[in-house]
């Protein structure tokens, strides 16, 4: 009944928030599900439903002949977006890592393709235009952390010393100190920031649960005159926080 629907959400809302609160530690094991059941005043049937949703959300893990346990959860670790960190050369990402006391690296698959419409769009160019892409993969200390697919359009960077950002004299730098190596001065970046579950695809490049939540940072660098890279930057809410860092000019 559509009553029980609801019922479900709301146990798992309260399941929840006693996990995020530390009110049931990290390998703490859940009351049973009659227990549970009363506690809420619920059939177990909801019960069941609403601990499918925490397995979902990689929140708590079953062993078979054992009830459920929290799992422990990822250390926290934040990144800081701000254009001034851009400028300092180098990677924003391994520079953020080193401050919080952790060992950055990445590993990265460039590959000639066309640009699909949204990227066409997000690049002012035409869909089908020849771009780079590039797949990352971002660990600190050894342990996946975040994804990034970002393009560039060939017809800036084709034939340059810049072409492969992982590559050449060039390879590792960020995106400005790279684009100004073949004349593009980077003024501007804009980023959008959503959430969606994790794709099947980034559940294995993560090592995440299905159901958990990553923020995706739509990142596009311009110059005076047009855009130069795009990217999406996935990010599992529950392995970093983001901080945002606004210049407030004076008068």
């Amino acid at each position: 009944m559509p009553g029980e629907n609801l019922l479900y959400l709301q146990v798992a809302d309260a399941l929840r928030r006693q996990i995020v609160e530390g009110e049931l530690a990290a390998g703490a094991r859940l009351p049973s599900r009659a227990q549970l059941a009363e506690q809420f005043h619920v059939s177990e049937n909801v019960v069941r439903r609403a601990i499918d949703v925490l397995m979902a959300e990689g929140l708590i893990e079953t062993r078979t002949g054992a009830r459920p346990t929290v799992r422990p959860r990822p250390q926290l670790r934040r990144l800081t977006r701000s254009w001034y960190r851009e400028q300092r050369g180098g990677s924003p990402f391994r520079a953020d890592m080193r401050a919080q006391g952790h060992e950055a690296d990445w590993t990265c698959r460039s590959t000639t393709t066309t640009a699909p419409a949204g990227i066409a769009e997000r690049l002012r160019v035409e869909p089908g235009a020849p771009v780079m892409r590039s797949d990352y993969v971002f660990t600190s200390d050894g342990e996946p952390v975040m994804i990034s697919t970002s393009y560039e359009p060939l017809e800036l960077t084709r034939d340059t010393p810049v072409m492969l950002p992982e590559r050449g004299p060039h390879a590792g730098r960020g995106v400005r100190d790279r684009m100004a190596v073949i004349g593009q001065r980077i003024v501007t970046a804009a980023e959008v920031v959503t959430a969606r579950p994790v794709t099947q695809d980034e559940t294995t490049a993560l090592n995440a649960s299905a159901g958990t939540i990553v923020m995706v940072i739509q990142r596009t660098y311009w110059t005076e005159e047009r855009p130069v890279e795009t990217a999406d930057i996935v990010v599992p809410v529950d392995r970093y926080e983001l901080l945002y860092l606004i210049p407030v000019e004076g008068e």
